[in-house]
């Protein structure tokens, strides 16, 4: 498999070039991917005409590089980082057709969070830029140029790996496993034990009395 290299160079450093040394790596499974060695990057589009992998610094606040995930395969757009690792804040931006009584809004002027992310980072800063249309017309068929980048979140790469420490399986057999299904809020909502700011709350299902009665 041969190495290809990224075209772009490193925005917002005049004199500097950032290449990231990319490989066509694999479809499966989708979303950033950690190996050990490199990251994987696998994302679904069936019309998109290209997908750019933008890599930010460590704070996600600059956008130091964009890389073309080189393959496409089974409508999967892919490719692999052997230099990525753990940490990387990334995004997308993906090209193709903008004709929304078509169904397609694609625009590469707005960063994408990953569907697939495992973890995100930054938040979302109200803006009209956010939107691919330009809102403030009321003209939801128009198209937007602004970058969406400064008002929204990046992905992050995850290591998957758990330390279970001295903690250990349960094993509990399958004959003697239950599986309880409930409603989150309706469960603790009304409950008398449960905190009263707790209640309808997910941690409410961490209170004591719940725990007992499960």
């Amino acid at each position: 498999m041969a190495d290809k290299t990224s075209s772009a160079d490193k925005i917002g450093s005049p004199g500097r070039v950032a290449r990231s040394r990319i490989t066509e790596g694999s479809p499966y499974p989708l979303g950033a991917n950690w190996d050990g060695l490199g990251v994987n990057f696998a994302l679904f589009s069936a019309h998109a005409t290209k997908v750019e992998l933008c890599l930010f610094d460590d704070q996600g606040e600059q956008e130091i590089e964009r890389i073309e995930l080189p393959e496409y395969t089974d409508e999967i757009w892919h490719g692999y980082l052997p230099d990525a690792r753990p940490g990387t804040i990334y995004g997308y931006r993906v090209h193709g057709p903008y004709e929304p009584k078509a169904g397609h809004r694609f625009n590469p002027n707005k960063l994408l969070i990953d569907p697939y992310a495992k973890g995100l980072v930054g938040s979302i800063t109200w803006n009209p830029a956010l939107f691919g249309y330009q809102m403030e017309t009321g003209d939801d068929l128009t198209f937007d140029e602004r970058d969406s980048a400064p008002f929204t979140r990046r992905s992050r790469v995850i290591d998957p790996a758990f330390t279970w420490g001295r903690d250990r399986k349960p094993h509990v057999p399958w004959e003697k496993t239950i599986f309880y299904e409930t409603h989150v809020k309706g469960f603790t909502k009304l409950h008398p034990a449960v905190p009263e700011k707790l209640r309808g709350t997910y941690a409410g299902l961490g209170t004591p009395a719940v725990l007992d009665y499960i």
